[in-house]
C-alpha cells in the first residue's frame, strides 16, 4: 500500500479544551468548504460566531453521557479517524454502517497539567484526565496516510498555509511531522498523569518512569560547535529560574551559558543575605554575601579576578545601578537577577551582548526535584541535592570549638562547597570566599590549588597575606588523609567544617588539634560530578 501525497480535508472534526483560536479557524475551514463535527463546548463556541457546525451526537445517534466522559467514544467516530481508503474492506465497511471518513481532527485535551500546578484536590485532578481525546488523537496520528491531526492551536496558521497551498489538500509530509507532533503530545499527557500518581502512592522509583518537555529553544550548538543542543521547559519542574526568566537583552543565550546561568543562580539561593556568585565552567570563582550589593560583587570579584572575566554573574536581589556599573567593567556572559532598577537596566543595555536575565524571585533551595544523567544504555536518576545543614547539625569535634565569626564562615562555605565540583576546596573570610579548589582527582590538591589562587589574588591587591588567613575552609566530602587538612592549616585557616566518616577520622581530628583548629562534623557529604 502506498500513502497517497495529497489527501483532501472534506471533513474536520474539533473538540478543544484551549478553545484560542478557534472561532477564526471555524470560520478559515468553512470558507474553505470544510464541513465540521464538534462537541459539547467547542460545538457552541462556533455556532453562536455563526460557523455552520454539526453535533457529534447527531452524527454517532447517541447522546453525550456521563457529564461528558463519553462522547466520541463510538464506532462512527473512531471508523472514520481509523479507516483506510485504499482497503476496499475497510471502505465497504464504512458503507455498510453508515461511516462517514473524517480528514481532519483538530483536538487539545483536557488541561490536566495546568489543573495539577494550580494545587488543584486529587478528585479535581482525576476528573481533568482526558480518555476521548487522547483515543481520538492517537487513532487519526495511526491513519496519518489519510488524515491530518493539528494538536497545538499554534499549529493553526501552517494547517491553513498547508490547505492553501494544495489546494484544499494536505500532504503527507506535512501530516507524518503533525502525527509525530501529536504522539509527542499524548506521550507527554501520559507521563504528567503516570509520574503524579506515581508520587501520590509514594513511589519515588516507579516500574516505568517517563519525562516530557515542551517549546523547545534550539541552541546554535551544543558544549561545542560539532554537537547539536536544545533546552526544553518541563512541566513537573515549575522552580523559578533560568527557564523562567525573561531575557530583558543580549545575544541568544548559548547551551553552556544556561548550564552556567543555572549552576550561579541556584548557588546565590542558598542565602538569605544579599549575595552575588560569579561563574566559570559551571564552578564559582567567587562567592561573597555583604549588606549591599555592589560590596558583595567586590568582594566576589577579589577571590579570581582573572577567571571572572567573561564569566556569569548571579545575585540573589535585584540589581541597582552601582552594582551595574561594577559589572560592566570587564566582559561578562551572563548576568541573572530576581530584577534589575531602571538604572541597572540602562548601565547593562549599553553592552548589547550582554544577556540580561530578570526572574521576578529566587529558586527554593530546599525544594524536591530530580537529576537525570545519561549512560550508554541507559540512564541515572536521583533526587536533587536538597540538602542542608543547620547549625544544630554541627558536632564539634576539636578541642577547641569554633567562634562566632568562625562559624557564620564556615556555614557560607559549606554551602558554596555543595556547588563546586568534587572534590571541592572553599575558602571563607568574613562571609566572601578566598580560595576555591574545584574538580581534582585529590583532595589534598584542591586544597592547594585553592590556596594558591589565594596567594595569587592577594599579590595582585598588593595584600601583605592572603585571605585564606584566618579562614573558615569547608570540603564538600571527608579527608581522607591528614595531609589536606593539614595543607589548609598551612594556608593559614583556622577553622574546618566537613562531613566526617573516614576510617581516619581519629588521625585527622588529631592533626586538627595539633594545629589549633577548631573542626566541626555535618554528617551530610555533597559530592558534585
Amino acid at each position: 500500500m502506498t500513502a497517497p501525497d495529497l489527501v483532501s480535508v472534506k471533513r474536520a472534526l474539533i473538540s478543544v479544551s484551549d478553545k484560542a483560536g478557534l472561532v477564526d479557524l471555524g470560520k478559515s475551514l468553512t470558507g474553505r468548504g470544510v464541513e465540521i463535527l464538534s462537541t459539547g463546548g467547542s460545538a457552541k463556541a462556533l455556532a453562536e460566531a455563526g460557523v455552520p457546525v454539526k453535533e457529534v451526537s447527531e452524527q454517532t445517534g447517541f447522546p453525550e453521557i456521563m457529564d461528558g466522559r463519553v462522547k466520541t467514544l463510538h464506532p462512527t467516530i473512531h471508523g472514520g479517524l481509523l479507516a483506510r481508503r485504499d482497503i476496499d474492506e475497510h471502505v465497504s465497511a464504512m458503507d455498510d454502517h453508515g461511516i462517514e471518513p473524517i480528514d481532519l481532527l483538530i483536538c487539545n485535551l483536557y488541561p490536566f497539567e495546568q489543573t495539577l500546578a494550580s494545587g488543584a484536590a486529587f478528585e479535581d485532578c482525576v476528573e481533568n484526565i482526558d480518555i476521548g481525546g487522547p483515543a481520538m488523537i492517537r487513532a487519526a496520528s495511526k491513519n496519518h496516510d489519510f488524515v491530518t491531526v493539528i494538536v497545538d492551536n499554534e499549529d493553526y496558521e501552517a494547517l491553513l498555509g498547508e490547505l492553501d497551498a494544495n489546494d484544499g489538500a494536505t500532504s503527507l509530509a506535512f501530516r507524518r511531522r503533525q502525527s509525530a507532533i501529536a504522539y509527542a503530545r499524548t506521550a507527554a499527557y501520559d507521563s504528567a498523569i503516570s509520574n503524579w500518581l506515581a508520587d501520590e502512592v509514594g513511589e519515588g522509583f516507579p516500574r516505568r518512569v517517563t519525562f516530557s518537555g515542551s517549546a523547545p529553544q534550539v541552541m546554535r550548538y551544543g558544549e561545542n560547535p560539532h554537537q547539536q543542543a536544545a533546552f526544553y521547559h518541563s512541566p513537573d519542574d515549575t522552580r523559578t529560574g533560568v527557564a523562567t526568566a525573561s531575557q530583558i537583552q543580549g545575544k541568544e543565550l548559548s547551551y553552556n551559558n544556561m548550564n552556567d546561568t543555572d549552576a550561579a543562580f541556584e548557588l546565590v539561593s542558598e542565602f538569605d543575605e544579599p549575595a552575588i556568585a560569579i561563574i566559570k565552567h559551571a564552578n564559582p570563582c567567587g562567592v561573597a554575601l555583604d549588606e549591599r550589593l555592589v560590596d558583595a560583587y567586590h568582594r566576589a570579584f577579589a577571590c579570581d579576578s582573572v577567571s571572572a572575566f567573561g564569566g556569569i554573574i548571579a545575585a540573589n536581589r535585584p540589581l541597582d545601578g552601582e552594582t551595574a556599573e561594577e559589572i560592566v567593567k570587564i566582559l561578562t556572559e551572563v548576568v541573572i537577577a530576581p530584577g534589575a532598577d531602571a538604572d541597572a537596566r540602562r548601565i547593562l543595555g549599553a553592552k548589547k551582548n550582554l544577556r540580561l536575565l530578570l526572574t521576578d524571585g529566587i529558586p527554593d533551595p530546599g525544594a524536591a526535584g530530580i537529576v537525570i544523567k545519561a549512560l550508554a544504555g541507559g540512564f541515572l536518576l536521583q533526587e536533587r541535592d536538597s540538602g542542608r545543614v543547620d547549625k544544630r547539625d554541627l558536632q564539634v569535634v576539636t578541642k577547641r570549638a569554633p567562634d562566632a565569626r568562625e562559624l557564620r564562615d564556615m556555614m557560607i562555605a559549606f554551602r558554596i562547597c555543595k556547588h563546586v565540583k568534587s572534590n571541592g576546596i572553599v575558602y571563607v573570610k568574613d562571609g566572601a570566599t578566598v580560595g576555591i579548589g574545584a574538580g581534582q582527582m585529590s583532595r589534598v590538591d584542591s586544597a592547594r590549588i585553592a590556596a594558591l589562587k589565594a596567594v595569587e589574588a592577594a599579590e595582585e591587591v598588593g595584600a601583605t597575606e592572603p585571605g585564606t588567613v584566618g579562614s573558615a575552609v569547608a570540603s564538600d566530602a571527608f579527608f581522607p588523609f591528614a595531609d589536606g587538612l593539614i595543607t589548609t592549616a598551612e594556608a593559614g585557616a583556622t577553622a574546618v567544617i566537613q562531613p566526617g566518616g573516614s576510617l581516619r577520622d581519629d588521625e585527622v581530628i588529631a592533626a586538627a588539634d595539633e594545629k589549633g583548629l577548631a573542626m566541626v562534623f555535618t554528617g551530610m557529604r555533597h559530592f558534585r560530578h
